[in-house]
């Protein structure tokens, strides 16, 4: 019985660790190249894994959020894919570089033109986009994942903060602060660098004009002593004359 039921222990704890051991799936996600600031310019990567192992990736769609449209998106060649860009009417023109823009890309499609991604393999789909937007923290990419048995897999959960992640999340791009920040705080450091320096040279000046007095007191010293010198030697020829 004792040995039944060690055997039994050892089971479930085994069964725990093959269950904790298995990974998650991988899914779409969209991630920078360097930083994608608020109001500037930024290049993304569309990274989508293939989860099958009977089937390859064949088309890839992002649509890009319609509370926050971006004006400038610009698909970079992948070779092996066709890429296509939707663009559709805005509720609010934006204004860019002084012109108003009334229309903006809503989507972006990738068709393979051959294999696609393979069972074990991954594609990058690189993404230029501006400007971000400045009043939001981050932007939401809802993606459709299709395979070559035509199974379309939707990334379009929106993950929500301080909740599990959902089964299928929707990529979410984290924006940075503005620019403009760095640069306050790049000119920050610059006066700070130019306050040091003008004190360094405030405080070099003071040493010279200090060794300088110094110099004139010490030549100052000398003559008066060799004057002292003299008045004694002439003090004692006139007593010894007399």
């Amino acid at each position: 019985m004792k040995a039944s039921r060690i055997a039994a222990a050892a089971v479930a704890a085994g069964s725990a660790v093959l269950a904790l051991s298995v990974p998650a799936f991988a899914h779409v996600t969209v991630q920078p190249e360097g930083t994608a600031a608020k109001g500037g310019y930024a290049v993304v990567d569309v990274k989508v894994p293939n989860e099958r192992d009977d089937a390859s990736t064949t088309k890839v769609e992002i649509s890009l959020p319609t509370d926050h449209p971006i004006a400038s998106v610009m698909p970079q060649p992948v070779p092996g894919w066709k890429a296509t860009v939707t663009k559709s009417k805005l509720d609010k023109p934006l204004t860019m570089h002084g012109e108003k823009i009334d229309e903006a890309v809503s989507k972006v499609t990738w068709t393979a033109d051959g294999k696609g991604i393979e069972p074990g393999f991954f594609q990058k789909f690189p993404l230029s986009l501006g400007a971000l937007p400045e009043n939001t923290d981050q932007l939401v990419f809802k993606a459709l994942q299709t395979y070559s048995d035509k199974e379309v897999v939707r990334w379009i959960e929106v993950p929500q903060e301080g909740q599990d992640e959902p089964e299928n999340p929707a990529p979410v791009l984290k924006l940075a602060a503005a620019a403009e920040d760095e640069h306050d705080s790049a000119s920050a450091a610059n006066a700070t660098g130019k306050a040091g320096t003008t004190e360094k040279t405030a405080a070099a000046d003071s040493g010279d004009d200090t060794d300088t007095t110094a110099r004139v007191l010490g030549v100052a010293g000398i003559v008066i002593g060799i004057a002292g010198v003299a008045y004694g030697v002439f003090a004692g020829r006139r007593r010894t004359a007399a």
